[in-house]
């Protein structure tokens, strides 16, 4: 899979959000979208 760069284009997708509910990109259409996670949240160390 390619990553995509600065200023393209999110591919379709769903993530479920902090109630365990599925969010998808469509349902934020025409609204500022933040993705913010920690890669090594779930890792020891």
């Amino acid at each position: 899979m390619a990553l995509i760069g600065t200023g393209d284009q999110a591919p379709a997708f769903s993530l479920p959000n902090q109630d365990g509910s599925a969010v998808s990109l469509d349902q934020q259409s025409g609204m500022y979208v933040l993705l913010w996670w920690y890669p090594k949240a779930d890792t020891p160390g």
